[in-house]
């Protein structure tokens, strides 16, 4: 506005310098006016410029004091502020504490000589803090670089996880069998072509392979090639599994015929299958069980003779492998492998007669018991005790021997030895006291006597333990009692004309759990059904039958 009212002012007031000269003032009084109506329309413009600008730095400045203000209040600059100076001056009271500390300590104590600018407890303080940097740093990239394999080798406790039994299914166990036989399938074919290549199945082979082994063997190459031989037949399992038809077999493989599993079958078609299952499990665990028990009984020393043969074999051979070098052991044992695998067996399996005689590792392994065998071992040796053949005093326990009289002989306490759970054996079915049951059956077969000549529910059919001895077969009734023996049942086994297994229920499949006894005084057969152990009692029985009937025919004979 000042700068307005100045060029107004200038542009009215006539210039001092200029000379008054008539006819210029109105010239010079337009022109001021045109100057002056230019002028105010550019300070018009400027001023509402600056005016707008004015309003706008206005406008952000209060703002700006608007955010200012509530960013002091939301952290209190301030106040920080003061406490920052606080702590200042009280760290600049404590150096000055410190230092004036210092010097009076400084002026009080000797002069001491100079020494090095820096003190060793700092030296010492600053070299550890470095070796912890580099430590720190150090197992930093040691832990980058190796931290998955350390994470490896840290020790957990183990999880024991318990695996969820599946229920016992037909389908499911012939399943399984089928799967343990396809897969047992490959080693089995390499086990018998090892044996069609001993025997010599197949000449030209077998020389061979003779020749070759020998050759390798000879020149300490056997081990090479036999792991040449592992690879090829993986490189020929690979080709296969790619497609290619390869079959190799000293022995041509037999097919067996696969029957396609039936959905639906019966009540009698299932539980024969379980059956079939059942037997085939039975004998394989069986033969493993077999092998096992000798090889125990190999090491336990339970046959002395067989076990002092392995063990002078295994301190000749740790003799023989302290004295001699190795790769002559290795010689020897090759030689000794191929002669003994390609020959020594050849000859063995074609005579029988000379491998019974001299192959010592056959005749150790047959010679070997099971634990069932042992125990026929010793319940023979009991038997044969007791039976008197070997005249040797009875363990008697101290709870039996109040009850054995003082003037009977060995002879009379081994005879009243055996006793049921009612009473003495030989009272019970009024016999000899000389008859007591066989080694088999000290303990009875439970089973039930079905007497088909009875039509009395209570005498068809009865429950009871079956006994063999030497001349009776004899069934104890577990519905009589120790005073009354009406209900057992005591038939000689001279009088047995016929005895058969038997099947009970003709709807079931198997051979049945029964026996059959036929005698004169009865018109049908009597049946001992629901036999566990059927077979057992069968063969014991039938075997004492034809024992007695071998030697009432001579004697019969001689009287004629």
């Amino acid at each position: 506005m000042a700068g307005f009212q100045e060029g107004a002012r200038a542009a009215t007031l006539p210039s001092r310098s200029s000379t008054s000269v008539p006819g210029t003032s109105r010239l010079q009084r337009r022109m001021a006016l045109c100057k002056m109506e230019d002028f105010t329309v550019d300070s018009f413009e400027l001023l509402y410029s600056g005016a707008v600008d004015k309003m706008k730095s206005n406008k952000s400045n209060l703002n700006l004091k608007e955010e200012l203000r509530k960013l002091r209040e939301e952290t209190n600059v301030d106040s920080l502020r003061q406490e920052l100076d606080r702590e200042r001056s009280k760290r600049m009271d404590l150096e000055q504490k410190m230092n004036d500390v210092l010097k009076t300590r400084l002026e009080d104590s000797p002069p001491l000589p100079p020494r090095k600018p820096q003190s060793p407890s700092n030296n010492g303080t600053a070299d550890k803090q470095q070796k912890e940097v580099w430590s720190s740093r150090l197992q930093k990239w040691v832990y980058e670089r190796f931290g998955d394999y350390i994470e490896d080798f840290r020790f957990q406790p183990e999880e024991s996880t318990v695996e969820a039994e599946e229920p016992l299914s037909a389908k499911r166990l012939t399943e399984n069998m089928r799967r343990l036989k396809r897969g047992a399938r490959p080693v089995t074919n390499f086990l018998r072509n090892l044996s069609a290549l001993s025997n010599w199945h197949s000449v030209y082979t077998s020389a061979i392979a003779f020749i070759i082994y020998m050759n390798a063997a000879w020149h300490g190459w056997a081990i090479p090639m036999l792991l040449f031989l592992a690879i090829l037949r993986l490189s020929l399992n690979y080709l296969i599994a790619r497609g290619w038809r390869i079959q190799w077999s000293i022995v041509p493989e037999v097919s067996e015929p696969t029957e396609p599993p039936k959905e639906d079958l019966t009540v009698s078609e299932k539980f024969q299958l379980v059956l079939d299952v059942a037997q085939k499990a039975q004998n394989l665990f069986g033969k493993m069980a077999d092998v096992l028990e000798k090889i125990k009984n190999l090491f336990m020393w339970v046959q002395p003779e067989s076990t002092r043969k392995l063990y002078i074999c295994l301190w000749m051979a740790f003799i023989t492998s302290c004295v001699l070098p190795y790769k002559l052991m290795g010689f020897m044992m090759g030689l000794y492998a191929g002669i003994k695998f390609f020959i020594i067996d050849f000859l063995f399996k074609s005579c029988p007669k000379l491998r019974d005689k001299y192959d010592t590792p056959f005749i150790v392994w047959n010679s070997l018991p099971t634990d069932p065998q042992l125990k026929e071992r010793t319940n023979a040796t009991v038997s044969r005790r007791l039976s008197g053949t070997e005249k040797v005093q009875p363990v008697v326990s101290r709870s039996n021997l109040a009850t054995i009289p003082c003037g009977l002989s060995r002879e009379e306490e081994t005879g009243r030895s055996h006793s049921t759970k009612k009473g003495a054996f030989h009272e019970i079915f009024n016999l000899l006291e000389s008859e007591r049951p066989l080694a088999v059956c000290e303990n009875g077969w439970r089973c039930c006597l079905i007497n088909r000549d009875r039509k009395m529910p209570t005498d068809y059919i009865r429950n009871g333990v079956l006994y063999v001895t030497e001349n009776y077969l004899c069934f104890e009734s577990s519905s009589s009692r120790s005073s009354s023996s009406k209900k057992n049942k005591v038939i000689k086994l001279v009088d047995i004309t016929d005895i058969q297994k038997y099947k009970v229920l003709s709807v079931l499949p198997g051979s049945g759990m029964g026996i059959s006894i036929a005698t004169p005084s009865t018109q049908k057969p009597l049946v001992f059904g629901a036999m566990i152990h059927r077979d057992e009692a069968f063969e014991a029985i039938f075997t004492q039958y034809m024992k007695i009937m071998t030697t009432t025919k001579p004697a019969a004979s001689a009287e004629l």
